[in-house]
C-alpha cells in the first residue's frame, strides 16, 4: 500500500505543477524511486507514457480555462508549456478536435481528461519463478546505444540494435569472449546516470578490444526466469514491476537491470530478468 500512496503523491505533485516546469526526476523523487523505474511503472500500469499523461492533463485544463474566458489563447499556450500559439493550436486540435478559438467563442464540446489515481487491485494468480541472489561486482564487455527518455521509443530502438548486432557478427564475437556468470548474451539498461544507454554485452574479463567495458557493482538481485519471445519477456518485466515489486518488501537499487539470454532465439528464447534490489 505504501507504493500506491507514493504513486498518488506523485500524481498530486504533477497536478500542482501543470502550469510550470515538470522535471521527471522531481516527479519520481516524490514517489521515492529513480526516474526510469517510475516511468516504467507508470507506463505498465496505465498503458500511457508519463509525457502523454501530462500533455493530456494540460490540454484538458487549458480547454476549461478557454471556455471560462480566463485569458488569451497566447497566454494559455505559454502557461501550459507551449512555445508558440501555433504549436498549442495544433496539439489542442489533435486532442479536442476543435481549435482553441472555437472553445472561446462557440458552444462546442471538448474532451475532459481527469487526473488518474492508483489503487490496489488483485491480478491473475500465475506464479513468478524467481530467486534472490547476492553477487560481487563483475565486468561486462559490449556495444552500446543511447536510450531515449521516452520509454516507448526504446521498444523499437532496442530490437533494431539486436538485429544489427546479429547481422554484422557482433553477437557471435561477443559470445566467443563470454566467461563466468551470468552466462550468455546480456541486455543491460543503464539509466541511473544522466546519459541513459543500453548495452548488448557478455560477462568477461578479457581485453575489451573494440568493445566498451562496464563494471556492474556488487548487488542483491531478484532473478526471474522465463521462456518465449521478446514480447513474453516484456510481459515478465511488466508483471515484476507492477505485481511483484510493490508487495515484495524490496525497493530498487540504483544500478543497471539486466536481461540474460541463456538461449537467444527470438522466437524460442530462454531468459532471466535480473532486477537490482535492496
Amino acid at each position: 500500500m505504501d507504493w500506491i500512496k507514493r504513486l498518488n503523491q506523485a500524481i498530486d505533485f504533477i497536478e500542482k505543477n501543470l502550469d510550470g516546469e515538470l522535471d521527471y526526476e522531481d516527479v519520481a523523487g516524490v514517489a521515492g524511486c529513480p526516474s526510469y523505474y517510475f516511468q516504467q511503472m507508470f507506463l505498465y500500469m496505465t498503458d500511457m507514457t508519463l509525457r502523454e499523461y501530462i500533455r493530456w492533463r494540460r490540454l484538458s485544463l487549458s480547454a476549461v480555462e478557454l471556455q471560462k474566458g480566463n485569458g488569451k489563447v497566447t497566454d494559455i499556450a505559454m502557461k501550459y508549456g507551449y512555445e508558440s500559439p501555433t504549436a498549442f493550436t495544433r496539439a489542442f486540435k489533435n486532442f479536442h478536435g476543435i481549435t482553441p478559438s472555437a472553445v472561446k467563442t462557440e458552444p462546442v464540446s471538448f474532451q475532459a481528461y481527469p487526473p488518474i489515481s492508483f489503487s490496489m487491485a488483485i491480478h491473475g494468480g500465475a506464479p513468478l519463478q524467481f530467486r534472490i541472489e547476492e553477487k560481487e561486482a563483475f565486468r561486462i564487455l559490449g556495444r552500446s546505444c543511447p536510450l531515449s527518455k521516452e520509454l516507448t521509443e526504446n521498444f523499437e530502438r532496442i530490437p533494431a540494435v539486436w538485429d544489427a548486432a546479429l547481422a554484422d557478427g557482433t553477437l557471435a564475437r561477443l559470445l566467443s569472449m563470454a566467461e563466468g556468470k551470468p552466462e550468455g548474451l546480456l541486455g543491460v539498461s543503464i539509466h541511473h546516470t544522466e546519459d541513459w544507454k543500453y548495452l548488448i554485452a557478455v560477462r568477461s574479463d578479457q581485453k575489451p578490444g573494440e568493445y566498451e567495458e562496464y563494471q556492474i557493482p556488487a548487488c542483491k538481485w531478484a532473478v526471474f526466469e522465463g521462456k518465449g519471445t521478446n514480447r513474453t519477456l516484456q510481459e515478465l518485466e511488466r508483471r515484476v514491476i507492477t505485481q511483484w515489486l510493490p508487495t515484495s518488501g524490496y525497493t530498487y537499487a540504483e544500478i543497471p537491470d539486466i536481461e540474460v539470454y541463456l538461449h537467444a532465439d527470438p522466437e524460442d528464447a530462454v531468459y532471466e530478468y535480473w532486477l537490482p534490489v535492496r
